[in-house]
């Protein structure tokens, strides 16, 4: 995406060899040189020819030389001296480069975090990870499965009670040596406490590995992979393993409090949870769902009757699918159609037209999640 101000200048040749300035806004308080990388010094991170001038704490500008050879299209990111300490996003997720065509103006960038020392985050706001059970007991389907829960990280030296977020998926929520990346939950619950949005709870509930397809399909007739363990599988959760968890943890239990949530097929099954029980989950956090394998579920989201006040953030990212941006869109409009009253339900629908399906892309979107469903009052 272009710079704002690159999108209104189109340059003449005699223009094109006046100066251009970059000016950058960053927090203030770090003393690191901040240096500028790209396509016109072969990505060098720490070149003191391209280290920004600091016009005061927090404000920097670089301008480069009336005949340096800039290419047309310039490419670019900020570093403090050397990949170890790259700019990120708020979150502290790697950003894409920096793109904008060659212009006479100034370039105005922010830049919200930095790495320090490779790392994003405060090490010592990691969430403890606690695995509740190797092998915890799902009745409802004769199975058992590994149940991790994500604390706060001062959970033991304080009295508070927390929010919970059910999410499926465990292997791929902060293990880092999951075969297709994970959502890097640990890390990001780190960074949210420095902003004031790391009290929750997090139960990771690992998938069912062979079986992950046809647990997380609803147990409905007309879906495309037949009739699924997901009504069992729901109740599970529900009936199962929420007692359990409010029982052995200082939660906040009641439904206001309480979510469910998932990406992929994981999305899907946790419709059904809330459409199943919106007497149990306040809130629906929707990743990506794979809407695709049940066309019923428009229909039943429009005959589900909710009584209670629910918030549902849904995802969806435009390169995953031809399918998923309108398949989301017809869910938002289902659930906002007759048998639901308008004033108790919140919807948000946010839609990432570069976005892929994957972890790393689910994981950004977390913290959003999170803030609007429980930060956001």
């Amino acid at each position: 995406m272009l710079n704002e101000k690159a999108e209104k200048a189109f340059p003449t040749d005699s223009e094109a060899q006046k100066k251009l300035k970059l000016s950058l806004r960053t927090h203030p308080g770090d003393d690191r040189p901040v240096y500028i990388t790209g396509n016109f010094n072969n990505w060098a991170m720490d070149d003191k020819t391209f280290e920004l001038q600091k016009q005061s704490d927090g404000l920097y500008s670089f301008e480069f030389p009336d005949d340096f050879p800039l290419p047309d299209i310039i490419e670019y990111k900020y570093s403090r001296g050397g990949g170890h300490s790259i700019e990120v996003d708020q979150y502290g997720s790697e950003v894409p480069n920096r793109i904008f065509k060659r212009v006479v103006d100034i370039v105005e960038d922010h830049v919200p975090r930095w790495k320090v020392d490779n790392t994003a985050y405060n090490i010592n706001l990691l969430p403890k990870i606690k695995i509740i059970n190797e092998h915890f007991e799902i009745p409802q389907l004769i199975k058992t499965r590994r149940i991790a829960a994500l604390l706060p990280h001062d959970y033991e030296t304080s009295d508070k009670h927390y929010p919970v977020i059910y999410l499926q998926d465990g292997q791929n929520l902060y293990d880092d040596f999951a075969p297709y990346g994970n959502w890097g939950l640990d890390k990001r619950l780190a960074v949210m406490t420095e902003k004031k949005m790391g009290d929750v709870i997090i139960i990771a509930i690992d998938h069912a590995k062979e079986e992950r397809l046809k647990e997380f399909t609803p147990t409905i007739a007309h879906t495309k992979m037949g009739t699924g363990d997901g009504k069992k599988y729901v109740r599970f959760l529900a009936d199962t393993l929420k007692p359990y968890v409010d029982q052995h943890f200082r939660t906040l239990p009641e439904r206001e409090h309480t979510a469910v949530g998932g990406s992929s097929m994981g999305g899907l099954i946790s419709i059904y949870a809330g459409l199943m029980y919106p007497e149990v989950y306040g809130k629906l956090m929707i990743f990506s769902p794979s809407l695709w394998l049940t066309p019923k579920i428009y229909f039943d989201a429009i005959n589900f009757y909710n009584p209670f006040d629910t918030k549902v953030y849904v995802y969806a990212g435009g390169k995953e699918s031809e399918t998923m941006i309108p398949n989301v869109q017809r869910l938002k409009k289902a659930l906002e159609k007759k048998g639901i009253d308008e004033s108790v339900i919140d919807i948000k629908l946010s839609i990432d037209p570069q976005g892929q399906h994957n972890e790393e892309q689910w994981g950004k979107e977390f913290p959003d999640a999170v803030k609007w469903l429980f930060f956001n009052q």
